[in-house]
């Protein structure tokens, strides 16, 4: 097998999502004066993401706008009846906190340069282009993938094998020659693989695993086990753990 591309997705794989989320909303609730009303910035968190999730299945399933998750997102979070320019307002708020914390892993630019020789690379996301665009921009990476997808313009999103399939249409490449790399076991991982794809599930969370389920996703714990992963002739990384 001879994986000519890999595919990416960004946040918690190439981009440090929890940590600037966390960072984010904790400067964003303190600035705004409501961190005292839900406890911690911890379970503030895990309100916003309840939220994220809750409105974000409705985008997916085709009930509102991209634009019309977040604000109901910043509905249910407060708990309060927002025009659409106050809830965009605040959305911008928590956004410019948000962005002060954004970070690439480190082991994310060693791996790029890596495979930037042997392997052609793609971004899909389930976000929407407009916010992914901008966010590779910002951290400098922009320019190391040929293309960027994702769900909002697709009109599908992972783990339908359809955005699987259309990042391999966009790089003219049948997907046994594509690998796709992100950090949910599901969404990520089971679902690059039933799409024909070689799945790497990229859990950072896990020092060890029992193995990997049959068909299922190849598990690194770094991107520096992946150019070994994918047989590709560089100095860089080391051999899989996971088998």
């Amino acid at each position: 097998m001879s994986i000519r591309a890999v595919v990416w997705d960004v946040d918690d794989t190439l981009f440090d999502y929890t940590t600037a989320d966390r960072a984010g909303m904790r400067a964003h609730l303190a600035a705004e004066g409501l961190l005292d009303a839900y406890g911690t910035a911890e379970q503030a968190l895990a309100l916003w993401r309840e939220a994220t999730h809750r409105h974000w299945a409705r985008f997916s399933a085709g009930e509102t706008t991209f634009e019309g998750q977040r604000r109901d997102r910043v509905r249910t979070f407060l708990e309060a009846r927002l025009s659409d320019d106050e809830a965009d307002a605040w959305f911008r708020r928590y956004v410019a906190h948000y962005e002060a914390a954004w970070a690439l892993f480190p082991d994310v630019l060693p791996v790029l340069d890596a495979l930037a020789a042997s392997h052609r690379h793609a971004v899909l996301s389930n976000s929407s282009l407009t916010v992914q665009d901008r966010k590779l921009r910002v951290l400098g990476v922009h320019d190391r993938f040929e293309t960027i997808l994702c769900a909002a313009e697709l009109g599908v999103s992972k783990p339908e094998a359809g955005a699987f399939l259309a990042a391999c249409e966009a790089l003219g490449l049948p997907p046994h020659q594509v690998a796709y790399v992100g950090d949910h076991p599901e969404i990520d991982g089971r679902g690059a693989a039933d799409a024909g794809l070689l799945s790497v599930w990229i859990d950072r969370t896990t020092a060890y695993a029992d193995g990997d389920p049959a068909g299922g996703p190849h598990r690194i714990a770094s991107l520096a086990e992946l150019p070994s992963l994918l047989g590709s002739d560089t100095r860089f990384g080391a051999p899989s753990t996971f088998g």
